[in-house]
């Protein structure tokens, strides 16, 4: 297992992303003042981004599926646990994009070569009371039966 997300499991069988990154920044709002110059004020971490990209061939792996999978986890707006393999969490994530490029097509137009790229943005720890978040569990749940 390289990571997982929520429910989904990075691994060589599902979608191995060859590359990730992980951006960090913290928020600075400018106090223009006369003669000087502008002052400026710390007020908190901005939003980790992390993005995975990668390279899959649909005739070792059918990564289209596995992208298919992770765009319908994305349509539920939750905000889920990422797990890297050796067991570090990183925080709670939500998908933000998807990016595919098919190529090397088939006959039937379907491609052997999918180029992706994935990009999570982190947010706070959701509230398991909310009770929206109940209603978004049964519509896991719906997608997994």
């Amino acid at each position: 297992m390289m990571m997982s997300y929520g429910l989904f499991v990075f691994c060589l069988k599902t979608l191995p992303y060859q590359k990730m990154t992980i951006s960090k920044s913290w928020r600075y709002p400018k106090n223009e003042r006369v003669r000087y110059r502008p002052a400026l004020q710390y007020i908190g971490p901005n939003n980790d981004v992390v993005t995975l990209s990668g390279s899959v061939y649909t005739e070792i792996t059918n990564g289209r599926v596995s992208l298919e999978v992770l765009e319908r986890m994305a349509l539920l707006g939750i905000s889920w646990p990422l797990i890297e393999g050796d067991g570090v969490p990183l925080g709670f994530f939500v998908l933000e994009n998807v990016e595919r490029t098919h190529s090397e097509l088939n006959r039937d137009g379907s491609p052997r070569k999918i180029d992706f790229t994935l990009r999570l943005i982190k947010t706070d720890i959701p509230n398991p009371f909310d009770s929206g978040n109940l209603k978004k569990v049964i519509d896991i749940i719906d997608i997994i039966i």
